[in-house]
């Protein structure tokens, strides 16, 4: 994702919510030492913050997880009701404050990124970080939605296999990749779990999100799904009915011996993973036999390794704009492809659990 600047001329409008006073500052001081953001408040607990969106009309807000009176994650959905806004999480990076997060994503906020320690040097790394976040987080479309709804339908869900399933642990002869960026976390909440518990293949997730945090999207998925969720290990064999979440900060690559490989080389697109290199090794690996859906995110990452991988014989899904939180890289994939098909969320699911062989279109 080659990362966005502010607009020329265009100030972005900052809400600093935490109940921590050394927070705020050190937030408030990391986001005003960069050109075109203004912190034009801050709140010292979720209710105090609900209350300032409504009064200052923020461009973004940056929030924290666990406060008095009101906590994050229900602040987040206040304010998604009230006065949509684009909001990031900034959380301590402890199990359960990622698990929260994730949570917080589910109810609205767009980004995550991991708070400050108070050394020089983090306070240096996480400052750029949270700059790109808020940027990124400026340049969303938000609307009120009702939660469990995509654009006022309720979801497709297909049956899942009773009980422990009959494909599990058997090697994976096909493969369905799902790849996103900004807003994809509540986007895969509502594709992976309404994916069949019986899938004949096994599904790779290269979701575009900082470390320590892709492990509490798996074991949140993992909760949600017939399927079992984990964040991928090295060496580990693909087989069906499992979903591996490519971890924060390295590129996953599937090898000719269908295994999972962790690779810390250099980003694409200034991410890390990328969808492309995932792409690009299942390509070469399971050719027509693997099928990718690109969900919302902003930028191009997907878009030449769907290219690649529809010209080997596998289909390609892409989220349409009117469900995309940033219809950056479905659009560019649908552009770079010649047969892709674009559908709301709500139907990313069934489309490719009955895109694979051995599946009834019935379903």
């Amino acid at each position: 994702m080659a990362f966005p600047a502010p607009s020329p001329g265009r100030t972005i409008r900052v809400l600093i919510v935490d109940d921590s006073a050394f927070m705020r500052r050190a937030v408030e001081r990391l986001l005003m030492a960069q050109p075109g953001i203004t912190v034009v408040g801050t709140a010292a607990d979720g209710l105090e913050g609900v209350q300032r969106a409504l009064e200052l009309r923020p461009d973004v807000i940056t929030m924290d997880v666990e406060m008095p009176r009101l906590d994050g994650v229900s602040a987040v959905g206040e304010i998604m009701q009230a006065v949509p806004t684009p909001i990031v999480m900034v959380s301590t990076l402890t199990h359960d404050g990622t698990a929260t997060a994730i949570r917080a994503l589910e109810a609205g906020a767009v980004e995550c990124v991991g708070k400050p320690s108070g050394l020089s040097t983090d306070l240096a790394n996480v400052g750029e970080k949270l700059h790109e976040a808020v940027v990124r987080a400026s340049l969303t479309r938000l609307q009120r939605r009702k939660p469990g709804l995509v654009s006022g339908r309720p979801m497709v869900v297909l049956p899942a296999a009773p009980g422990p399933s009959a494909t599990a642990r058997i090697p994976a002869h096909n493969l369905l990749v799902i790849g996103s960026s900004t807003g994809g976390p509540p986007a895969l909440t509502e594709v992976v779990p309404h994916l069949p518990g019986d899938l004949p293949a096994g599904v790779v997730v290269v979701q575009h999100m900082p470390s320590g945090f892709t492990n509490a999207l798996a074991r949140r998925l993992d909760s949600l799904s017939p399927l079992s969720v984990s964040e991928a290990q090295e060496g580990e064999p693909i087989v069906n009915g499992h979903v591996y979440i490519a971890p924060g900060d390295f590129h996953l690559v599937v090898t000719r011996e269908k295994r999972i490989h962790l690779d810390h080389g250099p980003s694409l697109h200034g991410v890390r993973p990328s969808v492309d290199i995932t792409l690009d090794s299942v390509t070469a690996v399971y050719g027509r036999s693997a099928n990718v859906a690109i969900l919302t995110g902003m930028g191009k990452d997907g878009a030449e390794g769907a290219a690649k991988l529809e010209a080997a014989g596998g289909r390609v899904f892409v989220q349409d704009e009117a469900t995309s939180v940033v219809y950056g890289m479905p659009r560019v994939a649908l552009e770079r492809t010649s047969h892709a098909t674009q559908l709301p969320l709500d139907q990313i699911a069934a489309a490719l659990a009955t895109s694979l062989p051995g599946l009834r279109s019935t379903r």
